[in-house]
This record gives structure tokens, C-alpha cells and sequence, in this order.
């Protein structure tokens, strides 16, 4: 028989007085009233990055989506399961957040798999390599502009440019066309950096992705 970990079990008890206890009033009105979170943020499945840390966010406060490299798919109802975009549904439709933040990151396994198709060579790696597939344009593009550049620079080019088109193709999606022209929901794209903890969001108006 497999046992749960020890030391997250540990490390539950640790959350259970330290964090629940003195919060409890807290989640009994989350428990009874539901959930009512003013932001979607999709993330990076990577363990090092974590939005609610980053954010220092409560229970409640973000609705969270993570994948590997952060991605939102196109708009298409031809395949049988869309578990982003069933997330994408529900936060828009239901619980109608205000904004959607789509949020990149440094050292990204995902990126730099699609980059080196050194994962994506794999025949056990079939899903990673249709996953990723969804860089393709923004792959072609960053190669052609940074083709002279080390890999790393390509790496964090790719990175960002993700992020823009993970936003590019929320605006596929119908019911965040007709919000975000309602001005009922904003999109937002941030990238964190993982060694220095710098967070920069991007500013639409320039394409840029500046500190905060």
C-alpha cells in the first residue's frame, strides 16, 4: 500500500494551525457563499512558480488555470475534451471576472522543449508535442528575429512571445470578444523571472513587457 508523503502531510498540519485556524471564519463564507474571484489567471504548471505566492493572493481571490507553458489554444468545438477552454467558459460566463491575466515565466521547460524538440522527439512525448505545437507561428517568428542570438535570449523571446499569443487566441473565443468589446473584461499578459522575482507586465500599446 502506498502511503501519503510524510512531510506534506506534515506540512498540511503546519497549514492547518498556522494558516486555516486563525482564517477560519474566512472559508466557512467561502464554503457557504461560493466563490467570487475578480480574476483568471493562467499559469505555468512549473513547481517553481507559483501565482498565488507571487501574488500573494487568499483563497478566493484568483480563479487559476495552469499548463505546461501557459498556453490558451485557439477557439475550435471539433475536439471531444477542452479543459482550458471549459475554464475559460466558466470564469467568463459564470463567475464573470473582470480580468484574464495570462502569466509567462523564466526557464520554462515547456518552451525550451519546443525550441531543442528534444522532448517533443520522444514518441512517449505525444502530447507535449502537440501541446506545443501551438508555438509554431510564434517559434518561426522569434527564430527569424533572433537567429544570431544565444539560445537563452531565443528562450525568453519565445517565452514572451507565448504570452502574446495565448492572449491572441483568447480573443478567438467568442464570449471574450463580446465582454472584453463590452469593456466588461480585460486581458492582461505579465512574465515573472524566476531568479530575480522581477515581474513585468505586458503593455498592449507597445508591445513591451515592462517591470512593475
Amino acid at each position: 500500500m502506498t502511503h501519503f508523503p510524510d512531510h506534506l502531510a506534515d506540512r498540511y498540519r503546519r497549514f492547518k494551525f498556522r494558516h486555516f485556524s486563525p482564517n477560519q471564519d474566512h472559508y466557512e463564507q467561502l464554503a457557504s457563499n461560493g466563490q467570487n474571484p475578480e480574476v483568471m489567471l493562467i499559469s505555468c504548471c512549473d513547481s517553481r512558480v507559483d501565482p498565488e505566492t507571487i501574488l500573494s493572493a487568499m483563497p478566493g481571490e484568483l480563479f487559476v488555470v495552469r499548463n505546461v507553458a501557459n498556453l490558451v489554444p485557439p477557439y475550435e468545438t471539433s475536439g471531444k475534451y477542452h479543459g482550458v477552454s471549459a475554464a475559460l467558459e466558466f470564469a467568463a460566463l459564470n463567475l464573470r471576472v473582470k480580468h484574464i491575466i495570462i502569466m509567462g515565466h523564466s526557464s520554462c521547460g515547456g518552451v525550451r522543449a519546443c525550441l531543442e524538440h528534444d522532448a517533443t522527439r520522444q514518441t512517449e512525448a505525444a502530447f507535449i508535442r502537440n501541446w506545443m505545437s501551438l508555438l509554431d507561428q510564434a517559434k518561426a517568428k522569434v527564430t527569424k528575429d533572433t537567429m544570431s542570438q544565444p539560445l537563452t535570449s531565443m528562450q525568453a523571446a519565445l517565452e514572451k512571445e507565448g504570452v502574446r499569443t495565448s492572449i491572441a487566441n483568447l480573443r478567438t473565443f467568442p464570449c471574450i470578444q463580446i465582454l472584453e468589446g463590452k469593456g466588461r473584461i480585460a486581458l492582461h499578459g505579465a512574465y515573472f523571472d524566476i531568479a530575480t522575482g522581477t515581474l513585468s507586465v505586458l503593455n498592449q500599446g507597445t508591445d513591451d513587457f515592462v517591470a512593475v
